[in-house]
């Protein structure tokens, strides 16, 4: 669709940003806090970037009132921000550690009074590491009681102070990353694992919504879920056939589980045959179709689609450029054959893009893929979205004292206006939470690649002043924010 005018941005807009705890937070033993599977995963040799950590991370937990100050100069109208399950549960379940929960009280206080909407998100891969060594983590059931019961803790403490929360993010990217790639912890390579792992997460996410309409009848609640259209490589059947499978694979696997309750059917045929579909028992069943378990809106985090063609059994590749792209970035769920436990599984192949740049890290920039993202989801489901992450990392440099990031600013100003023409197409968008508000630490890049609003002086030793510097984009989206979106000039 093409529009002469846009329509404006809702006056309710949440323009904001978002953050994790073990990416920024620091303190990990700090005031009762218990270890997460993080803790532990980035000390071990050859696991993150020049063995980088969230030791100190960027010190939020002893400066969230300097940033929550810059926040409210920005003018920010929502700030996301993740709770460390161990720090207000240290083993996972059991006894509370009532400073953990006192540094999220005083945390969301600060952020009201200055006027933020707290989103809050409930789990960003920082597991309890008691959970993973007493029960294999999300291998078992019993996780999934865990999560229950530290979400009504939360609920019961947070319930009438945050409206807008997150139950799990990114669950495509964490489940695939740390049982099939073993790039995360708990570093597995086990495809059928992965699948009975995510069953598990999902029962959890669905356990957890319903207690929260219970709990907290006036919020809403949903996953935050990284999402990425997928293309034909040409018109080629075959390939259209390969992107409709990798649509079914990437994104309605999830998708369609948080908002129905049902697998999608194709993909579920196939992992049958395969025998490493999960068993689902009609309790189970009955868990994840409960309306009460679905979702009121849903996250989105986009940073780009894929682009496909037909498998590799029935149409070879260059094995060697091939590998090369597979290892670009976590949001690719390419089936890769030859692996240990990798059962064959000939849906599709994810090759590059030719029409669209890429960034620094090798990921694609499509603003476009924005707009077909929230057309393609809203049409589908009907819910309210809110866009939880969209950002540019990047090598920052420090010039005489300012950062001048206006690649970021272009990167941004090209999403939003993506986000606007969806608006105007007719998707209901309630919020932008832009990744991130200050720099923070990469899961597997240190502190090289930044995608801060505001400069923060850490670096790969560690050692760095933390001082906050606001880039130039940091007064680029203050005006953003004063205009509601009407002005999305590269300019102070």
């Amino acid at each position: 669709m093409f529009h002469k005018n846009l329509d404006s941005f809702p006056k309710d807009f949440l323009w904001g940003a978002s953050s994790a705890a073990y990416q920024i937070e620091g303190a990990p033993t700090e005031d009762g806090k218990g270890k997460s599977i993080w803790d532990v995963y980035s000390h071990e040799k050859g696991n993150t970037y020049h063995g980088t950590n969230g030791d100190i991370a960027v010190d939020h937990y002893h400066r969230y009132k300097e940033d929550v100050a810059l926040m409210k100069k920005m003018g920010l109208k929502a700030y996301r921000f993740s709770v460390s399950w161990s720090r207000v549960l240290p083993k996972g379940e059991g006894e509370v550690n009532p400073k953990g929960l006192q540094f999220y009280r005083d945390l969301i206080d600060e952020l009201k009074k200055a006027g933020i909407e707290p989103v809050l998100t409930m789990y960003h891969w920082d597991l309890p590491l008691t959970l993973q060594e007493k029960y294999h983590g999300w291998e078992s059931t019993k996780t999934i009681a865990a999560f229950t019961n530290y979400a009504k803790l939360l609920f019961k403490e947070f319930g009438t102070k945050v409206k807008f929360w997150v139950t799990i993010n990114e669950q495509n990217v964490f489940t695939s990353m740390g049982y099939r790639w073993g790039t995360h912890p708990p570093k597995k390579h086990d495809f059928k694992l992965m699948l009975q792992v995510n069953h598990h997460i999902n029962l959890a996410n669905a356990a957890a919504i319903k207690l929260f309409h219970q709990m907290v009848p006036d919020g809403m609640i949903g996953p935050s879920f990284g999402y990425g259209p997928t293309y034909a490589k040409t018109s080629d059947p075959e390939d259209v056939l390969a992107s409709i499978n990798a649509n079914d694979f990437n994104n309605n696997w999830w998708l369609d589980v948080y908002c129905t309750g049902k697998y999608p059917y194709f993909c579920k045929k196939q992992f049958e045959k395969l025998d490493i579909m999960p068993k689902v028992t009609k309790e189970q069943q009955a868990i994840l179709e409960d309306p009460e378990a679905h979702p009121d809106f849903l996250g989105i985090n986009y940073y780009h689609g894929g682009t496909f063609q037909q498998n590799r059994i029935q149409k070879v590749v260059n094995s060697g450029k091939q590998e090369q792209f597979d290892k670009t970035d976590p949001y690719l769920m390419q089936p890769q054959q030859g692996q240990a436990n990798e059962p064959e599984v000939p849906m599709f192949n994810n090759v590059e893009n030719s029409y669209v740049k890429k960034t620094q890290w090798g990921w694609e920039k499509d603003p476009t893929g924005l707009r077909i993202t929230l057309r393609l989801v809203y049409e589908k489901y009907q819910l309210p979205i809110m866009i939880t992450e969209n950002g540019l990392g990047a090598l920052d440099k420090v010039e005489n004292g300012k950062i001048n990031d206006s690649y970021r600013i272009s990167y941004l100003a090209d999403h939003i206006t993506a986000m606007q023409q969806a608006i105007t197409d007719g998707v209901e968008i309630i919020g932008y939470c832009a990744w991130s508000f200050t720099d923070l630490l990469s899961w597997l890049n240190g502190y090289s690649k930044r995608y801060g609003f505001v400069y923060v002086d850490q670096n790969n030793h560690e050692n760095g002043s933390l001082k906050r510097i606001p880039k130039r984009s940091y007064f680029w989206y203050a005006k953003v924010i004063k205009t509601n979106g009407a002005d999305l000039g590269n300019e102070e």
